[in-house]
């Protein structure tokens, strides 16, 4: 039997969409997977990535614009970052309230704290404007997408940068068919939507005529039961207790599905060999989100990378796994004997292997591409109190056997972590200036607190009680509300922070690259560093050229081992 004569024993018609605003390095690799393990149940799916178009990045270019023409220059920090939660939170008053007093004391609000900046009420009204555009835009291509595919269940894929307009679209959705099944996933409920917070419960009463039900953690299986009438009518949230404490078994999953994206448009592809990961840092939900870590084997990830490599022609790949490292040599080992050159990021934590030159020598003939690390802080005292297991010199080492082999170091660094001094954040500022010339970027963030869904947040409230960010009765407009520690460093302290730590960077000439065009610039540095260095982004994105240059890399003459001699990390 052909899956289209299964298809047609089925009357559901499942759309599956991401929303803006998501920054689409990739496709949506929730959406393709799910698409894939339900299309195979005999469900008719259509996936859509409202984020390349085009008129919604130009919203989005606006928006930003206007926040650089109104915030002083030195405090506009990690701009794209930080100013994430001012855009996103206008976003979501925009669409909960009319423009009046409260609305502008509101957006003022969340401006002055971010950027500690105030704004007048002409400012105000011009980004709402933009935003009101953004609405305008949004509302027509929802509604033509709906008419086009005609769904019977409309599932979002939903980020706290794209609750707002995903809300919208479901509210749309059921106005214009009352009886179609509207269903919210996603990595949202792994932090400011995690499960007991009351955000969520908050969320679920505000939306309760349009959303039917919430899907929490791994998707495919509940939304196969959600298909099959299966869940309980009267509940709304569902997640990993509702399988019966049964995790799918990632070993038996088809590829992702990703034929209904226009693939020119993505720097990466996209692909994972685990879900969860092996250790709980203090301000991480992975595990909480994914529960228990599971992984593929080699050989069979490899022959995935392979089909997917001669199913879209793409060599370049992200790898969403929370770390390789359990799993980086046996994997560069198989691409090695493979008869395919892959190229293939993910996140790395700097343990002693990292450390090691030959092995990174070997990573980078099997194809690995670029580490993104999480160094957080240059203090070894800070890195102790979030339990990273990790010391100063294996980040410093790290960076110099990754970067001696060519391969891109993305850097990661938090700010204001309870307990963070100045001290501590001077030693970070030192460890970025003796180690420049091996970082490729250098992208940084403030601390975020969550009531639920970090591994450490009991602990912290404990301890330092949890105060709302913005007032209480911003909470009707917001949805979701903002906590906060009452400890040190505080707030301001934080984002003061990020924005000497990017003028750090710019002075040292370590990127942080967000458009194209900064990207080619950052390449053209690391090659200028690195004889090694990794091919080009923009060479990998041409799919018309085939490189296999990675199995011909030598080792250089000046090369030293930096190996430590410490307790393995795994």
């Amino acid at each position: 039997m052909t899956l289209e004569s299964i298809q047609s024993n089925h009357k559901e018609k499942v759309l599956l969409a991401l929303l803006p605003f998501w920054d689409p390095q990739i496709p949506p690799l929730g959406i393709a997977c799910i698409k894939s393990y339900i299309q195979q149940a005999g469900y008719n799916v259509k996936a859509v990535d409202a984020n390349i178009e085009i008129q919604f990045r130009e919203i989005y270019d606006r928006y930003f614009q206007s926040l650089i023409e109104i915030i002083p220059g030195n405090k506009t920090g990690n701009l794209y970052n930080i100013g994430n939660q001012v855009f996103r939170n206008h976003l979501m008053v925009h669409f909960n309230h009319s423009f009046d007093d409260k609305y502008v004391e509101l957006i003022n609000i969340l401006i002055s704290e971010t950027f500690f900046s105030t704004v007048n009420r002409q400012q105000v009204k011009a980004l709402d404007a933009i935003i009101e555009d953004f609405y305008r835009r949004l509302k027509r291509y929802v509604l033509d997408l709906l008419v086009r595919e005609n769904p019977t269940l409309f599932g979002l894929s939903v980020y706290g940068d794209t609750l707002a307009s995903s809300l919208a679209a479901l509210k749309w959705a059921k106005e214009m068919n009352p009886g179609i099944k509207t269903v919210i996933g996603g990595g949202i409920f792994a932090d400011q939507m995690a499960p007991g917070s009351p955000n969520l419960e908050y969320l679920v009463e505000r939306t309760s005529p349009y959303v039917d039900k919430f899907i929490i953690g791994e998707g495919e299986e509940l939304l196969l039961r959600c298909l099959k009438g299966e869940l309980d009518d009267e509940r709304k949230v569902f997640g990993l207790q509702d399988t019966g404490g049964h995790y799918i078994d990632i070993k038996t999953m088809d590829i992702p599905d990703f034929s209904d994206f226009d693939l020119q448009y993505y720097p990466h592809l996209a692909h994972f060999g685990a879900r969860s990961c092996p250790f709980q840092c203090n301000f991480c939900s992975e595990t909480i989100n994914w529960g228990r870590y599971r992984r593929k084997d080699t050989a069979d990830l490899v022959d995935e990378f392979t089909r997917l490599y001669r199913r879209y022609g793409s060599q370049l790949y992200m790898m969403t796994d929370s770390t390789l490292n359990p799993v980086i040599t046996a994997l560069a080992n198989q691409f090695i004997a493979s008869d395919v050159a892959i190229y293939w990021d993910g996140f790395l934590r700097a343990d002693k292997h990292v450390c090691d030159i030959e092995n990174t020598m070997l990573w980078r003939k099997g194809g690995f591409y670029r580490a993104k690390l999480g160094l957080e802080s240059g203090s070894q005292r800070l890195l102790d109190l979030m339990d990273k297991r990790i010391t100063i010199q294996q980040s410093e080492n790290a960076l110099a056997s990754l970067a001696y082999a060519g391969i891109k170091t993305t850097t990661f660094w938090l700010f204001g972590y309870p307990g963070e001094t100045e001290d501590d954040f001077q030693k970070t500022l030192d460890f970025v200036a003796r180690c420049k010339d091996n970082i490729y970027e250098a992208d940084c963030n403030a601390f975020n607190y969550f009531l639920t869904g970090q591994a450490n947040s009991d602990e912290w409230l404990a301890r330092n009680e949890g105060v709302l960010l913005y007032p209480e009765w911003a909470g009707e407009m917001l949805i979701s509300q903002t906590w906060v520690l009452n400890g040190s460093p505080g707030r301001e302290e934080a984002y003061q922070r990020v924005n000497r730590f990017v003028q750090h960077c710019k002075k040292l000439g370590i990127p942080n690259p967000y458009s194209l065009e900064d990207v080619v610039h950052a390449d053209k540095r690391w090659r200028e560093l690195h004889k090694n260095a990794v091919p080009d982004l923009v060479e990998l994105k041409n799919s018309d050229t085939y490189i296999d240059e990675s199995r011909n890399i030598k080792t250089l003459s000046f090369a030293e081992n930096t190996q430590e001699d410490d307790e393995d990390w795994f």
